[in-house]
């Protein structure tokens, strides 16, 4: 007697988030399959971003944002010890460059310790320079929860828990087109150099769309999936500089958030050296160039908590693209997972939104997900 389905479930989309929802699935016992249309994983959102560990400081009481990312944060730092994966907490500054934005990061505190943050701390501005001789500061927050680490061997050693209880990640697999079937479960039609003429066919129990900035596209590939449950998406660029020579700080340093996004920081990266990113502009289409001339700027802004940052030690990096669900000016909303009770599909989780802390929030996503496709 053959299986009703291939798979068990079928997860679009091998970055951090996708993996580790095939990892909490794989974990249940459940056959699965990672489908990835890039040659490798993790070469989205999750590779082009500032490997920060974030503590939850910043996030609506009661938001997916909040519980995730303290959530995540926690399973992180066990999974990332227990794998040997290169981490470091190094701790996190979010500074008050004058008096005007002392209340800013006061905020910042109480959300923080509402959300259930360990550690904070308030810090003078001698206190803070005290940590960190460079800096300026008029007042600071400490955290020591937050940190750094390697997320590309992070999600080798997801992909290796998936592998090793049976499942399969597959990459130059892009997904087409999924159907629903009369009883329960997806056929779905994934691409590639091997897969033949209309593609190659599977069904699946399960389907979890995870694919990053591609969410909108996949979802309106699923059908019968209500055109109107689709978010709109906004493309939020931020590009980096890393610095050349001795590295100013060790400790993560923050100014207070800009509208949208977290703003300018500063890392040590996990190869000592000092990285600026990233800013927010939006774009239309993906594109990962980084502009030189905008040093000058960056400098100018890095200058209100390290004035002895020169443009000529700043040197264009790299640049990510955040798949936002906002546009300028807007507010910025909660990570969106969308259930039954959303697009009136059975056995679909479909994920908008993921951007930061996604990273951080991954293993308490990939548990809630796995959690609502499988709770009976």
């Amino acid at each position: 007697m053959t299986a009703p389905f291939d798979f068990d479930a079928t997860v679009v989309g091998a970055g951090a988030v996708g993996l580790a929802c095939g990892r909490a699935l794989a974990k249940r016992g459940l056959s699965v399959l990672v489908l990835e249309k890039e040659p490798h994983i993790g070469q989205g959102v999750s590779s082009r971003n500032s490997e920060v560990i974030h503590g939850g400081l910043y996030y609506p009481t009661g938001s997916l944002k909040a519980k995730f990312c303290v959530e995540g944060r926690r399973a992180l730092y066990d999974f990332l010890s227990s794998h040997k994966i290169d981490h470091w907490k190094c701790g996190k500054l979010v500074v008050a460059t004058e008096q005007a934005e002392v209340e800013r990061i006061e905020a910042i505190f109480r959300q923080a310790a509402t959300n259930g943050v360990e550690g904070l701390e308030h810090l003078t501005g001698a206190q803070a320079r005290a940590l960190e001789p460079e800096l300026n500061a008029h007042a600071a927050i400490l955290s020591p929860e937050s940190g750094l680490f390697d997320s590309h061997g992070y999600m080798l050693a997801l992909q290796g828990e998936i592998e090793d209880a049976g499942g399969s990640v597959v990459v130059s697999t892009p997904f087409e087109r999924a159907e629903p079937l009369s009883d329960g479960g997806f056929r779905i039609t994934a691409g590639g150099p091997d897969s033949g003429e209309g593609g190659a066919v599977l069904t699946t129990r399960l389907l979890v769309a995870a694919p990053g900035l591609s969410a909108q596209t996949v979802a309106a590939a699923i059908d019968g999936y209500p055109a109107a449950d689709i978010p709109a998406r906004h493309l939020g660029k931020g590009v980096y500089f890393r610095l050349t020579g001795p590295a100013p700080f060790n400790r993560l340093i923050y100014p207070p958030p800009i509208p949208g996004a977290l703003g300018t920081h500063y890392r040590k990266d996990l190869g000592g050296q000092g990285v600026f990113g990233p800013d927010l502009a939006y774009v239309e289409d993906e594109d990962y160039s980084v502009d030189p001339a905008k040093a000058e700027a960056f400098a100018g802004y890095i200058r209100r908590f390290w004035p002895g940052v020169t443009v000529e030690r700043l040197t264009p990096d790299y640049a990510g693209i955040r798949p936002k669900l906002h546009g300028p000016g807007e507010p910025q909303p909660d990570f969106q997972l969308h259930g039954r009770e959303h697009h009136g599909i059975d056995g679909l989780m479909a994920l908008f939104g993921i951007e930061s802390p996604g990273l951080t929030s991954s293993l308490a996503i990939g548990e809630a997900v796995a959690e609502a496709l499988t709770r009976t």
